[in-house]
């Protein structure tokens, strides 16, 4: 699930249903061209993670962490989030396996049934944006809380109109950005969609970077119409540049974007009963985002009464906590998962289930033991991480950095199960089963929405948001859970034993080190006083602290999966050196 961003990784549940259509020779050579572009795709994803990292960095010292941060990140936000509701499912449900249908059977390689996919996104997607950005101002009022639009907040919420209005144009480029990735994915290029995004992060920092430079403005009275329309215009056009960069990389496989309006018995609506399920799923994830949202908002707008907007208790700390904790994510379960799925798929599809089943563990005890020592780091860590990265610079101080890293330390808590759930549902993909995750992936979301209200409730204002993120880190434990069990059934077993040993393993290294760490750094800052510097030398001496206890427990515990990542890790090593 993304929190209103672009989720990447949805590009990978099609390879499941993609492997039915392509014959098994066929099917072996995109099998073998996915494991020699594993590493590839991990460094692109490494680096468009790193530099969207770097953004947040930018954007945070450009804007703080308050409303007036709410404002902008909430509109950015937003229309993704209207993409993804409104379209993404379908794309990637509908139109895709079709796409590579088409390139299988059609005498032209799919040329002209992509052209019409082409024309007909975007003739709907153009239609859609036009209609978003007309109703800005009722979409602001469903995403942001009603406290937000009460009179004494009515700038903000005026504020964050006006960045919608100039942000919403992104629904279009976020749609036709997947629809020519995934014409690239079904042509066997799959490195541009990872490596395009780094095109949008370097946009969005120069942005970011003028704004710092000729304003600094923080409240809706100070800033000027010139300066609203840098940040909302400059957010757009990375969208824009990261959608451009992949035409001539279009161009150059082949693909001719020219329109075609013969749409009528073309086939464009075969498979939507298999896309009933997929939107659906999308439906669900919107669902926790705009409730999350809403809750932050509202503890945001609560936090200003109390203690005023020098410090931001609400969305802005929520997104960019989530954000900084995506990072391990991206850069090693997306990457597993792109050798890995194929894999299964095929596997799948000659009824070898055992196959299956010892491919799913692999990824699983991979991810686990991998995403641990991130999560470690940022359960243990997280608030000083924080201070070194924000408060040395523009509009941010100790205590709202302090608040990010409380945040980040509440997605830390559930990033294994996250990760491990992510891995699971490819379990169903590989059988194009898209109805179980549906099911399973609502009532993780129903327990995340009960827990977070849960915490808006009980909490005090300033631990709300901290709440909300550690509601959402439990409910992905629970669906993890859920998912090995329905898994069990399915398949007859799920390489239980091992399963178990892993995670036991991981728990144990993880609970030890993140204990080593955490005291390390807490004698550290101790010794040092209060203050980035400080923090750099508690972060790099509860680091290493950490790194070094985990991998010699790792080693203890004979955990193969981490001699396999090392092997991994230096695959990319080699590859970045050849680029």
């Amino acid at each position: 699930m993304a929190l209103g961003f672009l989720p990447v990784e949805w590009i990978l549940p099609v390879a499941g249903r993609c492997s039915r259509v392509i014959g098994e020779k066929r099917q072996q050579k995109v099998d073998a061209g996915l494991l020699r572009a594993s590493a590839g795709m991990a460094l692109g994803t490494m680096v468009s993670r790193t530099t969207g990292f770097v953004r947040t960095l930018v954007l945070v010292w450009a804007l703080g962490s308050g409303l007036f941060a709410d404002a902008f990140n909430l509109a950015n936000s937003v229309p993704n989030a209207l993409y993804i509701l409104v379209a993404g499912g379908a794309l990637n449900a509908v139109f895709v396996p079709q796409l590579v249908r088409a390139m299988t059977h059609d005498p032209d390689g799919g040329a002209a049934f992509g052209q019409r996919l082409v024309t007909i996104t975007t003739l709907i997607l153009v239609a859609v944006t036009v209609a978003v950005v007309a109703a800005a101002p009722w979409i602001v009022q469903v995403y942001a809380s009603t406290s937000l639009s009460a009179e004494e907040h009515r700038p903000y919420f005026d504020l964050t109109v006006t960045f919608a209005r100039y942000c919403l144009p992104q629904v279009l480029f976020y749609g036709l950005f997947v629809l020519f990735g995934q014409v690239l994915n079904a042509r066997g290029r799959f490195g541009p969609m990872m490596w395009a995004p780094v095109v949008n992060n370097l946009v969005s920092i120069v942005v970011f970077a003028l704004y710092i430079a000729v304003s600094g403005a923080n409240t809706p009275g100070e800033i000027t119409a010139g300066e609203t329309a840098l940040l909302g215009i400059g957010a757009t056009v990375g969208i824009v540049a990261q959608t451009v960069v992949l035409v001539p990389i279009l161009l150059k496989v082949g693909f001719v974007l020219r329109p075609r309006f013969d749409f009528r018995g073309a086939g464009l609506g075969k498979s939507g009963r298999l896309a009933l399920w997929t939107v659906g799923f999308v439906i669900v994830n919107q669902i926790w985002f705009l409730v999350s949202a809403r809750l932050t908002v509202a503890a945001g707008v609560a936090a200003s009464e109390l203690y005023g907007d020098e410090v931001g208790y609400g969305f802005t700390p929520f997104a960019h906590a989530y954000t900084i904790a995506q990072l391990p994510h991206g850069v090693i379960a997306v990457s597993i998962v792109a050798a890995l799925l194929p894999r299964m798929s095929r596997s799948a599809a000659i009824g070898a289930v055992g196959e299956v089943r010892e491919q799913l563990s692999e990824g699983l005890r991979t991810t686990v033991a991998t995403v641990a020592p991130a999560a470690c780091a940022f359960l243990a860590l997280g608030p000083s991480m924080c201070v070194v990265m924000f408060d040395h610079f523009g509009s941010m101080n100790t205590e709202s950095a302090l608040v990010i890293g409380y945040v980040l330390g509440g997605f830390a808590v559930g990033l294994v199960g996250f990760c491990g759930q992510y891995v699971t549902l490819r379990g169903f993909y590989a059988y194009e089963d898209t109805r179980t995750p549906f099911f399973t992936q609502t009532l993780l979301v129903a327990a995340s929405v009960i827990l977070a209200f849960v915490a808006d409730q009980l909490l005090p204002v300033r631990w709300r948001t901290v709440g909300i993120a550690t509601a959402y880190s439990v409910a992905c434990w629970f669906g993890y859970i859920v998912n090995l069990l329905v898994l069990r059934r399915q398949l007859g077993g799920i390489d239980g034993r091992r399963l178990v040993q892993t995670h036991l393993k991981v728990g144990v290294a993880a609970a030890v080190s993140t204990a080593v760490a955490f005291g390390v750094a807490r004698l550290v800052a101790t010794a040092g006083g209060v203050g980035p510097g400080p923090a750099l030398l508690a972060v790099a001496g509860g680091g290493s602290a950490l790194l070094a206890s985990y991998l010699v427990l790792a080693r203890w515990l004979r955990m193969q999966e981490i001699r396999d990542v090392l092997r991994m890790a230096r695959d990319i090593a080699v590859r970045s050196r050849r680029r």
